[in-house]
């Protein structure tokens, strides 16, 4: 493929592989294959309810269990090879890019599943928002190089022109074609995926994306991994290439959701009285949508948080301009210590509260029924989150400032387990 664009020329290359897919006879139905992201697996019996579904859930592979780390990461590569032999799943014969499309109701999602060339976040063309957690990069690192795959993509998104040129245009035509598989997931959540093989059409996305520079949405703990793993693969082949599905939002706007705390050793009560003087707290009245709504609101003139976890909400907002000054680093653009994330880690996690971080302390929760679910049974505190504004993301991920881990959830999410790229096949 021409590497024209390739991010050693600054732009985006994007290039075909060999998608391993599951084989429709081998399973109840590819519905019951999927699973959401590893991380967004949040509902207590997730992955028990999900290895129920089907035998060959791809949960048995993103999260396998067992009774130790490196027992895990073994057991999910023996579980790969044993549905490759047994034809569970198998490898398109052409290496392709993939048209991916999400719909339910009046959302609509496409883009690009492919094999990226990895580049480092001062080259500027892929271009992380968030920090990352190291003992989940490292968890990631080891069982992606036990199991020599790429077991899910990362979202990116770029900004085309808003008009169906270049790979949009690629796109547009091919979801005219019979797709390859199609199904519907348990979240109504409708999935289509195409390859894309013709020469001349992987020829004009190459140069479409070649002057295209990519955010990532979802995924910055799989993407240091993808670059740890480089490091340790310096000749060039597979390993500097990660699976990503990039989305150009011009032409299909993400949605963009918060990711919510779960202290899970801090006692509301306890987590009330340590604010002080230094924010307004008030009751407001449930349900949860109602509760939002109000969160919202005060969102709209600064910084402020949903505390739940007693069976009632507490809105906690108007932070001291004093206390931000004192405890929020100084050393940072404005939109970056304004930030949500910024004052709810640096003022109240770290300050206020003192809550450690270790994930004994502090779990990272995308569904907010769920945060209070938890929050309730463990005697903790749920802290719910407002989204930030995906032109925020932007500006500060191209000055080359991190928000906060977990600061943002793009959605919707890809479904797991529909297309596969093994680091063995070519």
């Amino acid at each position: 493929m021409n590497t024209t664009g390739s991010a050693a020329n600054g732009g985006l290359h994007l290039t075909p592989f060999r998608g391993l897919r599951y084989v429709p006879e081998r399973v109840g139905s590819l519905a019951a294959v999927t699973s959401p992201p590893y991380d967004v697996v949040v509902r207590p019996d997730g992955v028990h309810y999900l290895q129920s579904a089907d035998p060959h859930n791809i949960v048995r592979l993103i999260l396998p269990e067992a009774a130790t780390a490196e027992d895990r990461h073994r057991q999910a590569a023996d579980t790969l090879r044993a549905w490759l032999a047994e034809g569970v799943l198998a490898a398109d014969d052409i290496p392709a890019l993939y048209v991916y499309e999400q719909r339910r109701g009046d959302t609509l999602q496409r883009g690009l599943i492919g094999a990226l060339e990895l580049s480092s976040p001062a080259e500027g063309v892929v271009l992380p928002h968030e920090d990352v957690i190291p003992h989940v990069v490292e968890d990631r690192a080891s069982l992606m190089r036990t199991t020599a795959a790429n077991l899910d993509p990362l979202l990116l998104t770029y900004r085309g022109n808003g008009t169906a040129n270049g790979a949009t245009a690629v796109i547009e035509r091919t979801v005219l074609r019979a797709p390859l598989l199609s199904t519907t997931t348990e979240d109504g959540m409708g999935h289509r995926l195409w390859s894309v093989t013709d020469p001349a059409a992987l020829a004009e996305v190459s140069e479409d994306l070649g002057r295209h520079q990519a955010l990532i949405a979802d995924g910055h703990h799989r993407w240091a991994t993808y670059l740890r793993l480089r490091e340790e693969h310096p000749a060039p082949g597979p390993w500097h290439y990660g699976l990503v599905l990039l989305i150009d939002t011009a032409r299909y706007p993400l949605e963009v959701r918060a990711i919510h705390r779960l202290l899970n050793q801090l006692p509301v009560d306890a987590a009330l009285a340590a604010l002080g003087d230094g924010f307004r707290v008030r009751p407001v009245d449930g349900p949860l949508p109602e509760a939002l709504a109000a969160l919202d609101a005060a969102a709209r003139e600064g910084n402020a948080f949903l505390l739940a976890g007693d069976g009632r909400f507490h809105l906690a907002d108007r932070p001291d301009p004093a206390l931000l000054a004192r405890t929020v680093p100084a050393d940072r653009p404005a939109a970056w210590r304004a930030l949500d994330a910024t004052v709810l880690h640096a003022t109240l996690i770290d300050h206020l509260w003192r809550v450690p971080d270790t994930p004994e302390a502090i779990s990272y929760i995308h569904d907010a029924q769920a945060a209070i679910a938890q929050a309730e049974r463990r005697g903790g505190t749920a802290v719910l989150m407002h989204p930030v504004r995906e032109d925020v993301v932007r500006d500060l991920a191209r000055q080359g400032v991190t928000m906060p881990r977990k600061s943002t959830s793009f959605g919707p999410k890809p479904a797991t387990g529909l297309v596969l790229r093994s680091l063995d096949v070519g």
